[in-house]
């Protein structure tokens, strides 16, 4: 499981994937999302506003991040 701090409150699921360096661009998180299949503490999501906290787990097909307070 790879680890993703943060340094603010939350991060949302675009940011993050951005930061993730699973895209390139924000612009490109929602055709992403309607194509992958994403979840968020297991449940499904595809909403790239939904914020992520400390302690919330991602998963992205075989990989799994976890997002952490800096």
């Amino acid at each position: 499981m790879e680890t993703i701090k943060i340094n603010t409150e939350f991060i949302t699921l675009g940011q993050f994937l951005k930061f993730a360096g699973i895209i390139d661009a924000g612009a490109a998180a929602k055709a992403f999302l309607s194509t992958q299949k994403i979840t968020v503490k297991g449940e499904p999501e595809q909403r790239r506003g939904r914020k992520l906290y400390p302690g919330d787990e991602i998963a992205l097909g075989n990989e799994k991040f976890r997002i952490e307070k800096q």
